[in-house]
C-alpha cells in the first residue's frame, strides 16, 4: 500500500521517488531499445551465391548488425537460400519468389547480387515496389536494360547506389588526390593494363560469366571496374570507342575437355584442372545445391560454346579530351594492373598486384614524374580486405550516409550506367567493327 506523501518519513520519501526514477528510467531504456531496433534499415538480399552471402551477407550482417537488419533472401535455388542462410548467420524468412519476399518482408533496401544479365528485373521491380536498390557491378548488361533501369529510377524516385569497389582502395584515393592537386598538369591520355592471372581470370570461364547472354562478356563484368575508376578519376564521361577482342586460350582453343573438372578424366593432364572439393564453402553453395538447377561451379574452361573474349584492348575517348589505351588479359603468370595518367607537366604511375610468383611486394607503387623535373616514389600498404583493401571502406560509406565524402566516391545509377555503357561499346565495336559512341547508345 502507497502512503499519502504528507504522511511519508524523508527516508520513504527519497526510497519512493527512487523506486520510481528506475521505473521511468527502465521503461525510458525499453522505449529506447525498441527506438533502436525500428530505427535498424530493413533489408532484403536477392541473390544467395557466394558474393551475395559473403561481401554482402556476413560481410554486412555481423559488423553492421546494429544499423542493418536482413529481413529476406531470395534465391532461384530453394537449396542455396538455405545454405545462405546459415552461412550469412541471419534468421530471417527465405525465398524464391522475389515479389512475395519484397510484399511480405516490407524491405527498405534490396541488394542485387544476382547473375548479372538479370539485375535489371530485380532493380526494377524493387523500386516499383517502393524499394531503395544496392546493387554489384555492372548495373546490367546492355544499353536496353541500361535505359530501363535509369527511366524507372526516375519513375519511382527511388535511388540506386553501385558497389564500385576500386574506388575506395587507399591507392586508388592517393592517385585522385595527386590528379586533383594538378601536379601533373591537365590529363591527355591514360595507359591502363589490367592482368588476370591462370587462377583468377580462369574463374570467370568456369561460371555462368563465361557466356555474353549471363555477363555482357568480361567487357563489362569485369572491366566495368575499370572504365569506373578512370571516369571517376577523371571527372569525365567516355564518348566513344574502339574495341578489338580474341578468344585465344579457352573455349574451343583447349585439346582436353570435360563436363566438368570434379567428373574429368583429364585430371592429371590438364593444367587448369580445378578442385572445388577442397573449399566446404563452395560445395555447400553450389555442388550441394546442383540438383535444384543444374549449374555447375566447376565447369570446363575449354567448353566449346563459351562466347566470350579472353584477350581485349580498346582505345577510349573522353569528354575533356582525354584519350586511354586499356587491355584485359586473362591468362596472366601474375595478378594486378599497371595505370599511368599523362599530364601537361608530367606523369602518375601506378603499380599494383594481388598475386603474383615472386616475393610479394609490401606496397604498391604510386611515382609523380615532372617534366624537366624530378620524380617522386610513393610507396603505399596494401590494405586488408578485398579489391587492394576497398571493400571495407565501400561499406562503411554506404551504410554510414554521415561519412564524410570529399573525393565523391560513392556511386549512383549515373556512374553505373557510364561504366558499363563503355563496355557495351567495346563489345559492340568489336561485334560491327567500327567506333561506337556512348550517345548513339542511350539517352541520358
Amino acid at each position: 500500500m502507497h502512503k499519502d506523501p504528507e504522511q511519508m518519513t524523508r527516508r520513504e520519501f527519497i526510497d519512493h521517488a527512487a523506486k520510481a526514477g528506475a521505473g521511468v528510467t527502465a521503461i525510458a531504456a525499453g522505449t529506447a531499445n525498441v527506438v533502436s531496433a525500428a530505427a535498424k534499415k530493413r533489408i532484403a538480399l536477392v541473390g544467395t551465391g557466394v558474393r551475395g552471402t559473403t561481401m554482402w551477407g556476413s560481410g554486412v550482417a555481423r559488423p553492421y548488425g546494429e544499423l542493418v537488419e536482413f529481413v529476406g533472401l531470395c534465391d532461384i535455388n530453394p537449396k542455396r537460400v538455405e545454405v545462405g542462410k546459415q552461412m550469412i548467420g541471419v534468421d530471417c524468412q527465405t525465398f524464391t519468389d522475389f515479389d512475395r519476399m519484397i510484399k511480405e518482408t516490407k524491405p527498405e533496401t534490396v541488394i542485387v547480387t544476382t547473375k548479372d544479365a538479370t539485375h535489371d528485373r530485380f532493380i526494377i521491380r524493387a523500386m516499383e515496389l517502393g524499394c531503395d536498390v544496392i546493387t554489384e557491378k555492372p548495373m546490367t548488361t546492355d544499353e536496353k536494360k541500361c535505359q530501363a533501369i535509369l527511366d524507372a529510377e526516375k519513375k519511382y524516385g527511388k535511388k540506386i547506389i553501385v558497389t564500385f569497389n576500386y574506388r575506395y582502395s587507399a591507392i586508388a584515393e592517393k592517385a585522385k588526390e595527386i590528379l586533383l592537386s594538378g601536379v601533373i598538369g591537365p590529363v591527355t591520355g591514360v595507359d591502363f593494363h589490367w592482368y588476370l592471372d591462370v587462377r583468377h581470370g580462369a574463374d570467370y570461364f568456369r561460371r555462368w560469366h563465361a557466356y555474353k547472354e549471363n555477363s555482357g562478356s568480361l567487357w563489362v563484368h569485369k572491366a566495368t571496374h575499370h572504365f569506373d575508376l578512370i571516369n571517376w578519376a577523371l571527372e569525365a564521361d567516355p564518348v566513344e570507342v574502339t574495341a578489338f577482342g580474341e578468344l585465344k586460350n579457352y573455349g574451343r582453343n583447349g585439346k582436353l575437355r570435360g563436363k566438368n573438372c570434379r567428373t574429368c578424366s583429364h585430371k592429371t593432364d590438364c593444367k587448369f584442372y580445378w578442385d572445388m572439393t577442397r573449399d566446404a564453402q563452395l560445395m555447400k553453395l553450389y555442388a550441394d545445391c546442383e540438383s535444384e538447377d543444374g549449374y555447375l561451379r566447376d565447369a570446363c574452361v575449354y567448353r566449346e560454346d563459351i562466347n566470350i573474349w579472353d584477350t581485349m584492348t580498346a582505345n577510349v575517348k573522353y569528354s575533356n579530351g582525354a584519350l586511354m589505351s586499356y587491355s584485359l588479359n586473362t591468362f596472366m603468370p601474375y595478378e594486378g594492373y599497371h595505370l599511368a595518367f599523362n599530364g601537361m607537366d608530367g606523369r602518375l604511375d601506378v603499380r599494383a598486384y594481388e598475386r603474383q610468383p615472386w616475393t610479394p611486394p609490401a606496397t604498391a607503387e604510386v611515382r609523380v614524374t615532372k617534366n624537366f623535373g624530378k620524380s617522386e616514389l610513393n610507396e603505399m600498404k596494401i590494405g586488408l580486405g578485398g579489391h587492394f583493401g576497398a571493400d571495407p571502406k565501400l561499406k562503411e560509406m554506404i551504410f554510414k550516409p554521415d561519412v564524410p565524402d570529399p573525393l565523391k566516391q560513392r556511386a549512383g545509377s549515373r556512374a553505373g550506367a557510364m561504366s558499363l555503357l563503355t563496355g557495351v561499346a567495346a563489345m559492340r565495336s568489336i561485334e560491327q567493327r567500327k567506333p561506337v559512341k556512348i550517345a548513339d547508345l542511350i539517352k541520358l
